[in-house]
């Protein structure tokens, strides 16, 4: 059992890592002044150009299919990149990528919608989530309702990413009511010029969600992707791809507050010494670090057995758990080392500790993992101490 990264993926991380801190590590305190007076951390057109920056890197579709000009890494590469790309919080994403299902278009929508996505001239998001479904993505409400050649939507979509940007949605909604969300659900593409409206959601995070506003929308019956009714399973792979990933964000940023802790207890001195001499905020630091040792091999587990084709969803829901929580324990460490500087709004710290509580949230909520993992141990889907 070898837990060495290969050449290529240590050059990977190595590549990522140098970019991170040349490019975007400095943009860290225009970023932190432009949300701070309600504006978008970094523009679009900024974006563009650190994209294509990183293009000229190779980085460019990382997790795209080689058919569509990407580089298709894998998951645990993935996995690797993610962790050294949180190591910022500057809002950037590697270009040349498009959502999991939308590679499920046919050959008609993949002109319309996929390509454009991956060229960066189109920009989704994925509208699941309603007033009375978050996690419990089953109990969604919003009809689609046939009428000729068209499906008519009315209804609300809320806390959706990239809402209020996007120039078209996946829209969920039950088609037929009678077979329930697991049969009855179609996944739609929804352009904004169809009709629907979106609003920011102000949250206490630099997360900016979006209601989006559905009145009497007619979406021709050939923007359905994928098949009719089938849209429960679409949902489910675009929630499932994103678990392990989050524990992999959380490695990522614990480590960077880790590092301006242990960074902080050698300068700042108390009683003639500098607190890292201190059992107390030695003691925090060590946690720290255990804590997200552990994460990284549990996110890197669950990237592993998707890269096998294997079933994540159990790995994927430990990795998310443990990860999310951890990241917070570790922001909240991070803040109390500094203490009183570390509540201010003078360094990023307060900023990672508003961001990582959302982990705990999104992509399902501590609970719905929990529950994931119970079950699966109560019904006998997997066994303790079972290794693949």
């Amino acid at each position: 059992m070898d837990f060495r990264l290969t050449d290529e993926q240590r050059m990977v991380k190595e590549t990522v890592r140098a970019f991170v801190t040349r490019e975007l590590m400095p943009l860290e305190g225009e970023v932190l002044r432009n949300e701070r007076e309600g504006q978008p951390g970094i523009t679009r057109e900024q974006l563009r150009q650190l994209q294509l920056k990183a293009k000229e890197l190779g980085f460019w579709g990382i997790n795209t299919p080689e058919e569509y000009g990407g580089a298709n890494l894998g998951p645990v590469m993935m996995a690797i990149v993610a962790m050294e790309l949180a190591r910022t919080f500057v809002p950037f994403t590697f270009g040349g990528n498009a959502d999991n299902i939308l590679y499920r278009c046919n050959e008609e929508q993949k002109q319309r919608y996929l390509l454009p996505t991956i060229n960066g001239e189109r920009r989704s998001c994925f509208a699941l989530t309603e007033p009375g479904a978050g996690s419990d993505a089953a109990n969604i409400k919003m009809p689609a309702v046939k009428d000729g050649k068209y499906w008519v939507l009315n209804g609300e979509k809320v806390f959706i990413t990239n809402g209020n940007e996007a120039d078209f949605a996946m829209v969920f909604a039950v088609t037929d009511r009678e077979k329930g969300a697991h049969g009855g659900v179609t996944c739609f593409l929804v352009d904004r010029e169809m009709g629907w409206r979106s609003s920011y959601i102000p949250t206490m995070g630099e997360w900016g969600p979006a209601s989006l506003y559905f009145d009497n929308v007619r979406v021709p019956e050939e923007n359905i992707l994928g098949e009719l009714n089938g849209g429960f399973n679409l949902g489910m792979q675009w929630i499932g791809a994103g678990r392990w990933a989050i524990a992999a964000r959380a490695v990522g940023a614990a480590e960077r507050m880790l590092q301006m802790a242990i960074d902080y207890s050698k300068t700042r001195v108390t009683f003639g010494q500098p607190i890292a001499q201190r059992q107390a905020i030695q003691w925090m630091i060590a946690d720290s670090e255990v804590e997200i040792e552990a994460t990284r091999w549990l996110a890197l587990h669950a990237a592993w057995l998707s890269e096998q084709g294997q079933d994540t969803r159990h790995a994927a829901a430990i990795a998310k758990l443990y990860g999310s929580n951890m990241a917070n324990h570790v922001a909240d460490r991070v803040l109390q080392i500094h203490g009183g500087m570390g509540y201010t709004k003078e360094l990023p710290i307060e900023r990672w500790y508003r961001e990582v509580r959302l982990w705990r949230i999104f992509e399902g909520t501590d609970e719905i993992q929990r529950f994931i993992i119970s079950r699966d141990l109560l019904r006998g889907y997997v066994r303790i101490g079972e290794m693949l």
